[in-house]
Protein backbone atom coordinates (compact mmCIF):
# COMPACT_ATOMS: atom_id res chain seq x y z
CA UNK A 1 0.00 0.00 0.00
CA UNK A 2 1.50 3.45 -0.98
CA UNK A 3 2.22 5.74 1.75
CA UNK A 4 0.85 9.32 1.14
CA UNK A 5 2.85 12.10 0.44
CA UNK A 6 3.56 15.61 1.91
CA UNK A 7 0.91 18.13 1.60
CA UNK A 8 2.73 20.27 -1.09
CA UNK A 9 3.15 16.99 -3.20
CA UNK A 10 -0.64 15.51 -2.30
CA UNK A 11 -2.19 18.93 -3.23
CA UNK A 12 0.29 19.15 -6.59
CA UNK A 13 -0.85 15.67 -7.32
CA UNK A 14 -4.17 16.93 -6.88
CA UNK A 15 -4.04 19.53 -9.35
CA UNK A 16 -2.76 17.00 -11.80
CA UNK A 17 -5.56 15.02 -11.48
CA UNK A 18 -3.59 11.99 -10.10
CA UNK A 19 -4.86 11.62 -6.52
CA UNK A 20 -6.84 9.00 -7.04
CA UNK A 21 -4.99 6.32 -5.73
CA UNK A 22 -4.17 8.10 -2.71
CA UNK A 23 -8.03 9.17 -1.95
CA UNK A 24 -8.71 5.53 -0.76
CA UNK A 25 -8.12 5.77 2.48
CA UNK A 26 -7.61 2.68 5.12
CA UNK A 27 -11.03 3.27 6.33
CA UNK A 28 -12.28 2.27 3.14
CA UNK A 29 -9.91 -0.77 3.26
CA UNK A 30 -10.75 -2.38 6.17
CA UNK A 31 -14.45 -2.20 5.62
CA UNK A 32 -14.17 -4.12 2.86
CA UNK A 33 -11.73 -6.38 4.00
CA UNK A 34 -13.85 -6.72 7.19
CA UNK A 35 -14.80 -10.30 6.24
CA UNK A 36 -11.89 -11.59 5.27
CA UNK A 37 -9.50 -11.10 8.76
CA UNK A 38 -9.50 -14.05 11.65
CA UNK A 39 -11.40 -13.74 14.27
CA UNK A 40 -8.65 -11.68 16.51
CA UNK A 41 -7.68 -9.60 13.48
CA UNK A 42 -11.54 -8.56 13.08
CA UNK A 43 -11.15 -7.20 16.90
CA UNK A 44 -7.81 -5.46 16.02
CA UNK A 45 -10.16 -3.74 12.70
CA UNK A 46 -12.93 -3.32 14.97
CA UNK A 47 -11.02 -1.06 17.82
CA UNK A 48 -9.45 1.13 15.35
CA UNK A 49 -12.80 1.48 13.57
CA UNK A 50 -14.20 2.71 16.77
CA UNK A 51 -11.61 5.26 17.14
CA UNK A 52 -9.84 5.78 14.11
CA UNK A 53 -7.34 6.86 13.52
CA UNK A 54 -5.79 7.65 17.24
CA UNK A 55 -6.10 4.21 17.93
CA UNK A 56 -3.27 3.46 15.70
CA UNK A 57 -0.99 6.12 16.57
CA UNK A 58 0.05 4.69 20.05
CA UNK A 59 1.87 1.79 20.93
CA UNK A 60 1.28 -1.06 20.08
CA UNK A 61 0.67 -3.07 23.27
CA UNK A 62 -1.93 0.08 23.47
CA UNK A 63 -3.53 -1.04 20.33
CA UNK A 64 -2.91 -4.83 21.45
CA UNK A 65 -4.93 -4.05 24.64
CA UNK A 66 -7.73 -1.84 23.46
CA UNK A 67 -8.19 -4.49 21.04
CA UNK A 68 -7.77 -7.17 23.70
CA UNK A 69 -5.61 -9.36 21.65
CA UNK A 70 -2.01 -9.97 21.47
CA UNK A 71 0.87 -7.89 20.06
CA UNK A 72 1.71 -10.14 17.42
CA UNK A 73 -1.92 -10.03 16.28
CA UNK A 74 -1.45 -6.42 15.65
CA UNK A 75 1.40 -6.74 13.81
CA UNK A 76 -0.54 -9.57 11.74
CA UNK A 77 -3.50 -6.95 11.01
CA UNK A 78 -1.23 -4.51 9.95
CA UNK A 79 0.52 -7.01 7.47
CA UNK A 80 -2.57 -7.99 6.23
CA UNK A 81 -3.34 -4.16 5.63
CA UNK A 82 -0.05 -3.85 3.27
CA UNK A 83 2.14 -2.28 5.33
CA UNK A 84 5.44 -3.97 5.54
CA UNK A 85 5.92 -2.71 9.44
CA UNK A 86 3.66 -0.73 12.64
CA UNK A 87 6.13 2.36 12.00
CA UNK A 88 4.38 2.56 7.84
CA UNK A 89 1.25 2.12 9.52
CA UNK A 90 1.54 5.29 11.35
CA UNK A 91 3.05 7.28 9.16
CA UNK A 92 -0.07 6.42 6.64
CA UNK A 93 -2.46 7.42 9.48
CA UNK A 94 -0.99 10.47 10.58
CA UNK A 95 -0.58 11.83 6.55
CA UNK A 96 -4.86 10.94 6.59
CA UNK A 97 -5.44 13.05 9.59
CA UNK A 98 -3.19 15.80 7.83
CA UNK A 99 -5.25 15.46 4.90
CA UNK A 100 -8.60 15.63 6.90
CA UNK A 101 -7.91 18.45 8.65
CA UNK A 102 -7.02 20.27 5.98
CA UNK A 103 -8.99 23.61 5.78
CA UNK A 104 -10.29 25.89 2.85
CA UNK A 105 -7.88 28.24 3.65
CA UNK A 106 -4.97 26.35 3.54
CA UNK A 107 -5.86 24.49 1.24
CA UNK A 108 -6.61 27.26 -1.42
CA UNK A 109 -3.36 28.78 -0.06
CA UNK A 110 -1.32 26.06 -1.61
CA UNK A 111 -3.16 26.51 -5.00
CA UNK A 112 -2.61 30.14 -5.04
CA UNK A 113 -0.85 31.33 -8.55
CA UNK A 114 -2.12 27.78 -10.36
CA UNK A 115 -5.58 29.24 -12.07
CA UNK A 116 -3.90 28.76 -15.50
CA UNK A 117 -5.89 26.18 -17.44
CA UNK A 118 -7.33 25.41 -14.12
CA UNK A 119 -10.70 24.06 -15.29
CA UNK A 120 -9.29 20.84 -16.76
CA UNK A 121 -7.70 19.21 -13.84
CA UNK A 122 -11.13 20.27 -12.23
CA UNK A 123 -13.06 18.83 -14.27
CA UNK A 124 -10.86 15.74 -14.79
CA UNK A 125 -10.89 15.22 -11.10
CA UNK A 126 -14.89 15.41 -10.63
CA UNK A 127 -15.15 12.93 -13.51
CA UNK A 128 -12.72 10.53 -11.49
CA UNK A 129 -14.48 11.13 -8.41
CA UNK A 130 -17.55 9.77 -9.74
CA UNK A 131 -15.95 7.07 -11.15
CA UNK A 132 -13.76 6.03 -8.20
CA UNK A 133 -16.48 6.10 -5.29
CA UNK A 134 -18.52 3.84 -7.13
CA UNK A 135 -15.80 1.56 -8.14
CA UNK A 136 -15.02 1.51 -3.90
CA UNK A 137 -18.33 1.41 -2.27
CA UNK A 138 -18.19 -1.60 0.30
CA UNK A 139 -20.01 -4.26 -1.91
CA UNK A 140 -23.70 -4.40 -1.27
CA UNK A 141 -24.43 -1.30 0.81
CA UNK A 142 -25.87 0.56 -1.89
CA UNK A 143 -28.84 -2.50 -2.76
CA UNK A 144 -29.26 -3.30 0.53
CA UNK A 145 -29.95 0.30 1.78
CA UNK A 146 -32.21 1.02 -1.16
CA UNK A 147 -34.53 -1.75 -0.27
CA UNK A 148 -34.42 -0.52 3.89
CA UNK A 149 -35.43 3.03 2.57
CA UNK A 150 -37.93 1.45 0.16
CA UNK A 151 -39.57 0.00 3.13
CA UNK A 152 -43.07 1.89 3.87
CA UNK A 153 -42.99 0.39 7.65
CA UNK A 154 -39.25 2.07 8.07
CA UNK A 155 -39.53 6.20 8.78
CA UNK A 156 -37.02 7.91 7.38
CA UNK A 157 -34.88 11.04 8.48
CA UNK A 158 -32.13 12.53 6.54
CA UNK A 159 -29.62 15.01 7.86
CA UNK A 160 -26.81 16.79 7.15
CA UNK A 161 -23.94 19.73 7.74
CA UNK A 162 -23.44 22.92 6.73
CA UNK A 163 -22.73 22.15 3.31
CA UNK A 164 -24.78 19.02 2.78
CA UNK A 165 -27.65 20.04 4.43
CA UNK A 166 -29.25 21.00 1.10
CA UNK A 167 -28.22 17.26 -0.02
CA UNK A 168 -30.30 15.65 2.95
CA UNK A 169 -33.27 18.04 2.07
CA UNK A 170 -33.10 17.08 -1.83
CA UNK A 171 -33.06 13.51 -1.38
CA UNK A 172 -36.05 14.27 1.53
CA UNK A 173 -38.11 16.07 -1.07
CA UNK A 174 -37.81 12.96 -3.72
CA UNK A 175 -38.46 10.56 -1.32
CA UNK A 176 -41.70 11.90 0.27
CA UNK A 177 -43.14 11.82 -3.76
CA UNK A 178 -42.28 8.09 -3.93
CA UNK A 179 -43.19 6.71 -0.33
CA UNK A 180 -44.56 8.04 3.07
CA UNK A 181 -43.28 8.85 6.40
CA UNK A 182 -40.16 10.73 4.88
CA UNK A 183 -38.75 13.56 6.69
CA UNK A 184 -36.02 15.98 6.63
CA UNK A 185 -34.01 17.18 10.16
CA UNK A 186 -34.03 20.91 9.80
CA UNK A 187 -34.09 24.20 11.45
CA UNK A 188 -32.65 24.79 15.10
CA UNK A 189 -30.60 22.57 16.93
CA UNK A 190 -33.10 22.25 20.03
CA UNK A 191 -36.06 21.46 17.79
CA UNK A 192 -34.13 18.38 16.51
CA UNK A 193 -35.12 17.07 19.89
CA UNK A 194 -38.77 17.01 18.65
CA UNK A 195 -38.16 14.67 16.37
CA UNK A 196 -35.39 12.31 18.33
CA UNK A 197 -38.11 11.63 20.36
CA UNK A 198 -40.01 9.71 18.79
CA UNK A 199 -37.04 7.87 17.01
CA UNK A 200 -36.56 3.89 17.36
CA UNK A 201 -35.82 0.86 16.26
CA UNK A 202 -37.85 0.80 13.35
CA UNK A 203 -36.39 3.94 11.58
CA UNK A 204 -33.31 4.91 9.60
CA UNK A 205 -31.24 7.76 9.66
CA UNK A 206 -29.53 9.44 6.10
CA UNK A 207 -26.64 11.34 7.46
CA UNK A 208 -24.69 13.47 5.20
CA UNK A 209 -21.18 14.69 6.89
CA UNK A 210 -18.00 15.32 5.48
CA UNK A 211 -15.10 16.69 7.16
CA UNK A 212 -14.24 19.31 9.49
CA UNK A 213 -17.49 16.95 10.95
CA UNK A 214 -20.38 18.84 12.99
CA UNK A 215 -20.53 17.75 16.30
CA UNK A 216 -24.46 18.57 16.41
CA UNK A 217 -24.43 15.97 13.65
CA UNK A 218 -22.65 13.42 15.56
CA UNK A 219 -24.65 14.00 18.85
CA UNK A 220 -28.08 13.47 16.88
CA UNK A 221 -26.57 10.27 15.32
CA UNK A 222 -25.47 8.65 18.59
CA UNK A 223 -28.05 9.51 20.26
CA UNK A 224 -30.79 7.90 17.40
CA UNK A 225 -28.25 5.11 17.34
CA UNK A 226 -28.92 4.36 20.92
CA UNK A 227 -32.75 4.64 20.89
CA UNK A 228 -31.97 1.33 18.12
CA UNK A 229 -32.66 3.61 15.12
CA UNK A 230 -30.45 2.13 11.66
CA UNK A 231 -27.91 4.84 10.92
CA UNK A 232 -26.61 5.34 7.01
CA UNK A 233 -23.84 7.28 6.36
CA UNK A 234 -23.08 9.12 3.17
CA UNK A 235 -19.62 10.97 3.91
CA UNK A 236 -15.63 11.80 3.17
CA UNK A 237 -13.11 9.29 2.11
CA UNK A 238 -11.92 9.77 5.91
CA UNK A 239 -14.97 8.82 7.38
CA UNK A 240 -16.88 10.89 9.39
CA UNK A 241 -17.08 9.57 13.22
CA UNK A 242 -20.95 8.67 12.80
CA UNK A 243 -19.49 5.76 10.91
CA UNK A 244 -18.37 3.98 14.44
CA UNK A 245 -22.37 3.22 14.89
CA UNK A 246 -23.52 3.25 11.14
CA UNK A 247 -25.18 0.33 9.73
CA UNK A 248 -24.32 1.24 6.49
CA UNK A 249 -21.05 4.12 5.15
CA UNK A 250 -21.20 5.10 1.66
CA UNK A 251 -17.72 6.90 1.28
CA UNK A 252 -16.78 9.46 -1.54
CA UNK A 253 -14.32 10.97 -3.25
CA UNK A 254 -14.44 14.98 -2.70
CA UNK A 255 -10.24 15.82 -3.06
CA UNK A 256 -10.27 18.07 -6.33
CA UNK A 257 -7.54 20.95 -7.04
CA UNK A 258 -10.10 23.83 -5.49
CA UNK A 259 -9.78 25.64 -1.89
CA UNK A 260 -13.48 23.56 -1.37
CA UNK A 261 -14.18 20.14 -1.75
CA UNK A 262 -16.91 18.95 -4.09
CA UNK A 263 -19.96 17.31 -3.18
CA UNK A 264 -20.65 16.23 -6.39
CA UNK A 265 -20.50 12.27 -5.70
CA UNK A 266 -22.37 12.83 -2.56
CA UNK A 267 -25.06 14.20 -4.63
CA UNK A 268 -24.18 11.13 -7.12
CA UNK A 269 -24.60 8.92 -3.80
CA UNK A 270 -28.39 10.71 -3.29
CA UNK A 271 -28.95 10.19 -6.76
CA UNK A 272 -28.62 5.87 -6.48
CA UNK A 273 -30.60 5.94 -3.77
CA UNK A 274 -33.57 7.96 -4.68
CA UNK A 275 -33.66 5.87 -7.98
CA UNK A 276 -33.17 2.75 -6.91
CA UNK A 277 -36.45 3.47 -4.00
CA UNK A 278 -38.19 5.23 -7.29
CA UNK A 279 -37.57 1.43 -8.85
CA UNK A 280 -37.71 -1.12 -5.79
CA UNK A 281 -41.47 -0.19 -5.96
CA UNK A 282 -42.56 0.77 -8.97
CA UNK A 283 -45.88 0.64 -8.50
CA UNK A 284 -46.02 2.52 -5.38
CA UNK A 285 -44.39 5.08 -6.55
CA UNK A 286 -46.29 5.46 -9.95
CA UNK A 287 -49.57 5.97 -7.78
CA UNK A 288 -48.06 8.26 -5.98
CA UNK A 289 -47.09 10.51 -8.34
CA UNK A 290 -50.32 10.28 -10.20
CA UNK A 291 -52.32 11.10 -7.19
CA UNK A 292 -49.61 13.85 -6.26
CA UNK A 293 -50.07 15.38 -10.03
CA UNK A 294 -53.93 15.32 -9.62
CA UNK A 295 -53.89 17.20 -6.37
CA UNK A 296 -51.30 19.68 -8.24
CA UNK A 297 -54.37 19.80 -10.56
CA UNK A 298 -56.86 20.32 -8.17
CA UNK A 299 -54.92 23.44 -6.70
CA UNK A 300 -54.40 24.62 -9.69
CA UNK A 301 -58.03 24.72 -10.54
CA UNK A 302 -58.46 26.31 -7.26
CA UNK A 303 -56.21 29.24 -7.95
CA UNK A 304 -57.65 30.02 -11.08
CA UNK A 305 -59.82 32.96 -11.87
CA UNK A 306 -63.10 32.92 -11.56
CA UNK A 307 -65.00 33.06 -15.56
Amino acid sequence: MEILRTDDEFMCSLFTGKALTMARTLLEDIHEKLDEFTATERKAARALLANYPLQGLGTVAQFADAAGVSSPTILRFVARLGFAGFAGFQEHLRQELQSQLNTPLARSSVMAGKSENSSDPLLEALIDNLRETFANLPSGNLNSLIKLLADDRRPVHMIGGRFTDGLARYMAAHLRIVRSNVHHVAGQQGNWLDQLIDIGSRDVIVVFDIRRYQEEIIRFSKAAAKQGATIALITDSWMSPVGKFASFVLPSRVAVPSAWDSSLALMAIAEVLIAGVTSENAGRSQERMQALEQLRDADSALRSPED
